[in-house]
């Protein structure tokens, strides 16, 4: 038995995979940025873990990955074990290891991030869960008893998508219903190719299809078929329709030909890179109807420090814009989205402007926009999220010039008139509300109607729409539980 170095975080420096280089993604380049770890790369980089006892990386997870115990299987080359052991905990390890923030989150918390490299974890999950694909495995659902009961999932995005896969692993058919057509949601049109490529969806709908899930794709609910004709078909019904209205800031001027809502930009572009549209073709299903220009050798500025802003800025470098400009109102220290991301941004030529914050937006002779009128800002008190408010300084006011300009402030969800109609309320912003008194997490006010991700937390993460989806799935199969032991009950006593 060869005995394990305890040295090897010191003697084998953190390292993630290759890159795509430079030159290349600044040239149409869609595909993934960071490659695959080779077998023996992804086990050392694993080994690099301490097992330190409290693993503040599973911690920090919000699934709570087993994240010590598969790393030590890849060590010792088990990898299927180790991929069963990633869906214990999570519906779309390979999604989230691509995503993930880890920087702020298992990798953060890893107790080698001070100092020494906190170990890869996203990318051996990524290592895992690809691997394993390859080699045919798949989820064991030979013990699975099937109940007979079947429940409706509204939305293919993330949280729809880890219901549906808990559901079936609970012997509960699960049939999924999205106005797309493909699944995935904002992680198949919201998401680039170069962070997440989309033959990776392809495979999971594959998995998952395998695993027993119907997919009822370009099926709108409340258009195409009507909540109760679900309510009357299925047992349960779980509402996962994420967060599309976008949070535009009230700004003068934003109405302008050349001024985009960032998920428009990201859908309709993902769906060009993809083979599924144009560019010039209108798009409507939004506040407006709207035509996206061509970048190529354009002035681009993009409004806000998110994950969303750097997916756009960073799609524009591939579009061939002529420069590239993120503001964001407060400094980089506060930038909401992962720092790796703004590293790889900053890496392709973007330029970032901290401390700005928009006024106004200006148009030129063509009518078209020409620019953004911005202060400077300095930090002040927190806010009442804890967040320090950006306060304008007096005097510093200046203009960045554009000739296409992204809003990426944010998004948040709508509650849909076909739920509103059947008592389900939203607890402000159109959030859907859930929990509470006498209710299972993640139910509604209607009994039948279950929700989770963004529709109830607003924008958030595809890690936390994950467990949410899961966790929902499980309040679902305890109310059908209880629901076949009432009418055992009924019967006996009959």
């Amino acid at each position: 038995m060869t005995k394990r170095d305890v040295f090897r975080f010191l003697n084998e420096p953190r390292e993630m995979p290759g890159k795509v280089p430079l030159a290349l993604r600044t040239d149409g380049d869609w595909n993934e940025l960071y490659g695959r770890f080779e077998d023996r790369d992804a086990a050392h980089q694993a080994d690099r873990c301490l097992d330190c006892g409290n693993p503040y990386c599973e911690a920090k997870c919000p699934v709570h990955n087993y994240i010590p115990n598969w790393l030590k299987l890849v060590q010792e080359g088990r990898v299927l074990e180790a991929a069963a052991l990633c869906h214990e905990t999570n519906p779309l390890p390979e999604m989230c290891g691509r995503v993930c923030p880890q920087d702020r989150l298992c990798e953060g918390a890893c107790t080698l991030d001070d100092g020494f490299g906190a170990v890869t974890i996203g990318a051996v999950e990524k290592y895992i869960v690809d691997t394993a694909f390859a080699q045919g495995w798949r989820p064991d659902l030979s013990k699975v008893v099937p109940t007979g009961q079947r429940v409706a999932v509204i939305g293919a995005g993330p949280a729809g998508l880890s219901c549906a896969d808990r559901l079936v692993r609970a012997g509960i058919a699960a049939v999924v219903y999205d106005r797309y057509e493909q699944i995935g949601g904002l992680m198949q049109f919201g998401i680039p190719s170069f962070k997440l490529d989309k033959s990776v969806i392809a495979t999971r709908r594959e998995v998952l299809e395998g695993m027993g899930v119907e997919f009822r794709l370009g099926v709108e609910v409340g258009r195409d078929v009507e909540l109760d004709a679900l309510l009357a078909e299925f047992d349960a019904v779980f509402v996962g329709t994420g967060a599309y209205r976008y949070t535009d800031g009230g700004l003068p001027g934003q109405d302008l030909p050349g001024v985009l809502p960032a998920l428009p930009f990201l859908v309709h572009n993902g769906r060009i890179v993809t083979g599924g549209d144009t560019w010039g073709r209108p798009i409507a299903g939004w506040e407006t109807t709207l035509t996206l220009p061509k970048l190529e050798g354009k002035r681009v500025v993009v409004l806000g420090g998110g994950d969303t802003g750097m997916d756009c800025v960073r799609s524009a470098v591939r579009l061939g814009a002529a420069s590239v400009t993120c503001a964001y109102r407060r400094d980089e220290a506060n930038m909401p989205g992962s720092a790796r991301e703004v590293g790889n941004a900053r890496e392709e030529g973007v330029r970032f402007l901290f401390n700005r914050q928009p006024l106004a937006i200006d148009a030129g002779a063509d009518g078209e926009v020409a620019g953004v009128r911005v202060v400077q800002t300095r930090l002040g008190p927190p806010d009442a999220n804890g967040r320090q408010r950006a306060e304008p300084v007096a005097g510093s006011e200046s203009r960045i010039e554009a000739d296409v300009l992204i809003i990426a402030f944010g998004f948040s969800p709508v509650l849909p008139d076909w739920l509103a109609a059947r008592d389900v309320v939203s607890q402000g912003n159109g959030r859907i509300r859930v929990g509470g008194e006498r209710r299972l997490p993640y139910q509604t006010a209607h009994p039948k109607v279950f929700a989770g991700g963004d529709a109830v937390r607003g924008a958030d993460l595809v890690v936390t729409a994950v467990q949410e989806g899961r966790d929902a799935a499980a309040s679902i199969a305890r109310m059908l539980r209880r629901a076949d032991a009432a009418r055992g009950s009924a019967l006996d006593a009959a």
